[in-house]
């Protein structure tokens, strides 16, 4: 089977992440791969053989949004036809392109599939969940439109439902981690910092993932030289947090890290990885930790709640983060025996439940059901508002 996957391979973000482990399982099981993704011209990437890339041209793209130039339909358009696809499958890059794809792929009578992984607030309890909220509500009508929409929780799905996407067109599948990859190591890396106690932080430096909470609650809580907090990342307010929060309070700030083979190793020295988000959809960061055996802290923003619930980690409420990680962040530090143990229920749950092998294997089993559904004809108006 000929899969085109249309995602992203940079500026590195979860959706990169997501789009490189599925298409590189994909090509393990016996697919052909084609990705397709924004990029200025065509790469040829040593590390992905035997997957066929196709540049499309853009304007502009962050982590988070990318602008096509007006000449992205028509070169998509026609490199789905010379590829000749049996499905195409698009992890959301959150531009125009999006809402074009379901016409296009009626036109060439392709399967299309989504993913749609925007972080979101269910419970709509932070000012920053009004713009996320906003992303739900002008996505759901063309969601519609998708032959399936893959969403990494029920919460998620029930939010889509009640904004009008048919249940039927919704799949729950996951994230799901390489365990072999991310699993407890040893690493010396307590030892550059002469560290008794990590805690790790990985991911952007951003506004919705609410670092500087984290940030305030350790300065105040003042745990002593033997504890260090490894900030793992970059973003837009690195520049404005790193004068007022350094190495004086036992702060160190990694920035981004590329290499996964160190990431790994960062998280095996870790003894507790901490992420207060505000918005979240399903961290893989959150995954792989817990995959490293790591004691885990998180928001239950998205579906990180979910993934911790029972006993598998520790849930914050996005109200107070900073009051609840100051009363938190002593416990963590004179109770080692509790990290130990809430490490090993980390580990459980991710094999329980999140595995990349049984993520794949869903996503076959979706991609099967599409390619036998008679497909419907998209609706006049569906057709005007692409």
């Amino acid at each position: 089977m000929h899969i085109a996957w249309l995602g992203k391979k940079s500026p590195f973000c979860g959706n990169v992440t997501y789009g490189r482990e599925v298409t590189n399982s994909l090509l393990d099981r016996g697919y052909d791969v084609s990705f397709l993704h924004f990029a200025q011209e065509e790469i040829d990437d040593p590390t992905w053989p035997g997957c066929q890339e196709v540049p499309l041209p853009f304007i502009y793209k962050s982590q988070v949004y990318t602008i096509p130039t007006p000449k992205a339909r028509n070169v998509l358009t026609r490199s789905l036809k010379q590829l000749r696809p049996d499905l195409v499958h698009a992890s959301l890059t959150l531009s125009f392109l999006d809402f074009l794809l379901p016409e296009i792929c009626e036109e060439l009578n392709i399967p299309l599939i989504a993913t749609f992984h925007p972080p979101f607030d269910g419970k709509r309890r932070n000012l920053k969940s009004g713009t996320q909220l906003f992303t739900y509500q002008l996505y759901a009508p063309f969601l519609a439109h998708y032959d399936r929409v893959i969403v990494f929780s029920q919460l998620q799905r029930n939010f889509l439902v009640r904004l009008g996407v048919p249940l039927q067109k919704l799949a729950v599948i996951p994230n799901g981690v390489d365990v072999h990859k991310y699993s407890p190591g040893t690493s010396n890396l307590k030892s550059r910092w002469n560290a008794k106690r990590l805690f790790v932080y990985q991911g952007r430096i951003s506004a919705e993932k609410n670092v500087e909470a984290l940030l305030k609650a350790w300065k105040q809580s003042d745990l002593g030289d033997s504890c260090k907090l490894l900030i793992v990342g970059n973003g837009a307010l690195s520049s404005s947090l790193m004068p007022f929060y350094g190495e004086e309070d036992g702060i160190i700030w990694w920035g981004f890290e590329a290499d996964e083979q160190r990431r790994i190793e960062i998280l095996q020295a870790a003894d507790v990885f901490i992420l207060p988000s505000l918005l979240e959809g399903l961290s893989l960061s959150l995954l792989e930790a817990m995959a490293c055996g790591v004691a885990c802290v998180a928001t239950d923003a998205g579906a990180d709640g979910e993934v911790l619930e029972d006993g598998a980690g520790v849930i914050l409420n996005t109200h107070r983060v900073m009051s609840q990680l100051h009363t938190l962040l002593p416990q963590f530090r004179d109770h080692p025996e509790w990290t130990t143990l809430l490490g090993q229920k980390a580990r459980a749950r991710v094999l329980e439940r999140y595995t990349l092998s049984d993520n794949i294997t869903q996503v076959e089993k979706l991609y099967a059901e599409v390619l036998q559904t008679p497909r419907l004809p998209l609706s006049p108006r569906a057709k005007s508002a692409s």
